[in-house]
């Protein structure tokens, strides 16, 4: 097993783990907690990732008696990583990306859009964070494709996974958590904007999308969320800075940043119980809203909204959410794509904004 974390230009490699710490159902739960606090007492960075739907295992209400084909926790045990910049050996670019389509047709979506909305009418939910998914077949080098996708479109908080089953390629812009001695931030991102056309039209673009009541009501629904949710392990919790607007190749993006005090040794599992998975990628209340996810979408998220990082002996940590994040397994691939359903969205508004964030993968130009 091999992770590369490249989270704000300071790239980590993780690889030829001393063991790994997996999970693929209720029973071994709790039990791969307690092997990662021992891990951690032993000296070993732990690097990794847990799926969306290990996020079901941390509340009664939402746990199901079932084993999955994908991992809900998938950590490799490391002596230390490599600190230095990483430079991979060039390879040609050979990558092929073939029958690219969605897991859904779009009068299914429509309705499944018209179900939510009758849920935030009854005032079961605010909002919910609905997914989707492009498959696709792939032939190619998975890590010579994650670079281009990087240098195609820069993000902060990209990592590379591979497993020898499968590889995980995410070119993700958003942080989930990020803990140093007794100081966490989360950083929750909710609202998207299509860019302009030209300078002018794109300045235009930003100033509308940083004002638009629709994106700064979901954005800080959503911080709120989180100011609660770090609030159940923390205190002095605070929301330093709302409605930034981060620019990429096709759109622009919300974020809002949440800060607070935790205890130094907190509990692994303590401290991801009250945060995981992020209430930006499942909407408000959250365990309403992820029942209803579980009830809407065709399938298992997997990566996809999960968290991908890592964990130092000190209990240092840092982890990204995977979205724009590719899961390749046997010439098979897929990638989620999610928004934020509110009252006022609309089935076409939303379908558009999907099709525009999927953008970053059916735009490449990929060449054999």
């Amino acid at each position: 097993m091999k992770v590369l974390i490249q989270f704000e230009k300071k790239p980590l490699l993780f690889q030829d783990p001393e063991f790994i710490i997996s999970c693929f159902s209720p029973d071994s739960f709790i039990t791969c907690f307690e092997d990662i606090e021992n891990a951690l007492k032993a000296g070993y960075y732990l690097a990794g990732f847990l799926s969306y739907e290990a996020g079901y295992y941390f509340e009664e209400r939402l746990r199901e008696n079932k084993t999955h084909d994908f991992p809900l926790i998938y950590l490799g045990a490391y002596k230390e990583p490599v600190r230095h910049k990483i430079r991979p050996a060039f390879k040609p670019f050979q990558n092929t990306l073939e029958n690219i389509q969605l897991n859904i047709t779009q009068d299914d979506y429509s309705s499944n859009i018209q179900t939510i909305r009758d849920y935030i009418a009854q005032g079961e939910v605010y909002q919910i964070t609905y997914c989707i998914k492009l498959l696709f077949k792939y032939s190619g080098d998975p890590f010579s494709l994650y670079n281009f996708l990087l240098k195609e479109q820069p993000v902060p908080y990209p990592a590379y996974i591979e497993t020898g089953k499968f590889h995980i390629l995410s070119c993700s812009p958003e942080m989930f958590i990020k803990k140093e001695s007794d100081h966490a931030i989360t950083k929750p991102m909710k609202g998207t904007w299509r860019r302009g056309d030209n300078m002018i039209s794109d300045i235009a673009a930003r100033l509308r999308f940083q004002y638009d009541f629709k994106n700064r009501a979901e954005n800080v629904m959503i911080a709120d969320l989180l100011r609660n949710d770090l609030g159940r392990v923390g205190r002095g919790i605070e929301a330093p800075k709302l409605f930034e607007v981060a620019k990429y190749k096709t759109l622009f993006q919300m974020t809002s940043t949440v800060t607070g005090h935790v205890e130094k040794d907190i509990s692994i599992y303590e401290l991801f119980a009250s945060l995981f998975p992020s209430g930006s990628v499942t909407g408000a209340p959250k365990i309403r809203a992820m029942q209803i996810i579980k009830e809407l979408e065709r399938e298992e998220r997997k990566i996809y909204t999960g968290a991908i990082g890592y964990i130092a002996p000190n209990r240092d940590l840092f982890f990204n959410i995977p979205i724009r994040t590719l899961l390749i397994s046997e010439g098979i691939g897929e990638m989620g794509i999610g928004g934020g359903i509110v009252w006022d969205s609309t089935p076409q508004g939303e379908w558009d904004e999907g099709l525009l964030k999927a953008k970053f993968l059916t735009d490449m130009s990929l060449t054999s």
